[in-house]
């Protein structure tokens, strides 16, 4: 059997930053799995928290220098790559002077949320795609984790949907419970939109809040994971939730070999 190809996409890594469980489990479950054989890819947000000389991230010049629209907008995209220490990881970091240099995650010093997290999440997933398309790296499997990497399975269903190095991946997206109360503008629709994707298609998402993000992610993933803190996901997504296969893996000693299982089982 070859190896199966797994792209991890995730707001946050250990030990770059952590801000929530997020962060720990995708700095674990990817070592077991290239402990396992497989081979990995991990791509995070560069958020100005992260020190760059400390964690000796630095720019990798051929991947850079692609333009990513955010509705009327093209913003410059510019890749980092850093290495996790006593792992034979490296992690790939989207950074954009604009949306991702403020000293801060998601909210600001008040604890205001920012009102272009919405753009710097499509500026992300965008952002992912496009760099996994210059390394030339086939993916059978992308993992997404919470609700900043939502897009990328529609992305992938529709835009890139016969692009040789996506069009035989499989999605998974892994809902957290990192939920945010803020309402984004109404032209979130029209930013989100790529070639290939109708109105209907974001129909989960007019809500533009962080249910609508989550609902999307389900949509079109291949198989989503329930965080097992989610206790009112049925609750809150509803039919969505009895139309897809949602698993929950408790994240106890044994939960590697349960992805493991899975991805084998999904890529089949």
């Amino acid at each position: 059997m070859s190896k199966l190809r797994i792209l991890y996409v995730a707001s946050e890594i250990n030990p770059f930053l952590q801000t929530s469980e997020v962060a720990d489990f995708v700095r674990k479950l990817p070592q077991a799995m290239q402990e396992r054989g497989m081979e990995i890819r991990i791509l995070v947000p560069r958020f100005g928290l992260i020190n760059e000389r400390k964690n000796r991230l630095h720019e990798v010049v051929r991947l850079s220098g692609i333009n990513i629209a955010v509705g009327e907008e093209e913003k410059p995209l510019v890749i980092k790559v850093a290495s996790i220490p006593n792992a034979k990881l490296q992690v790939y970091f989207i950074d954009n002077e604009d949306y991702f240099h403020r000293k801060s995650v998601f909210f600001d010093k008040e604890n205001k949320f920012y009102e272009d997290n919405d753009e710097r999440a499509i500026f992300f997933c965008k952002g992912v795609l496009e760099t996994v398309k210059k390394l030339g790296w086939s993916p059978d499997i992308v993992h997404c984790n919470d609700w900043m990497t939502s897009l990328i399975p529609l992305y992938i269903k529709s835009t890139y949907k016969n692009d040789p190095i996506f069009k035989d991946s499989k999605t998974v997206f892994s809902v957290y419970n990192n939920v945010f109360s803020h309402k984004f503008n109404s032209d979130l629709i029209d930013k989100v939109k790529m070639i290939d994707i109708e109105d209907n298609m974001l129909s989960n998402l007019k809500s533009a809040d962080f249910e609508g993000f989550i609902k999307l992610g389900m949509e079109y993933a291949d198989l989503v994971i329930k965080a097992e803190n989610i206790e009112n996901l049925d609750q809150l997504f509803g039919d969505l939730v009895k139309e897809k296969t949602v698993d929950t893996i408790e994240h106890s000693e044994n939960y590697f070999d349960s992805y493991f299982e899975l991805y084998n089982e999904l890529a089949g």
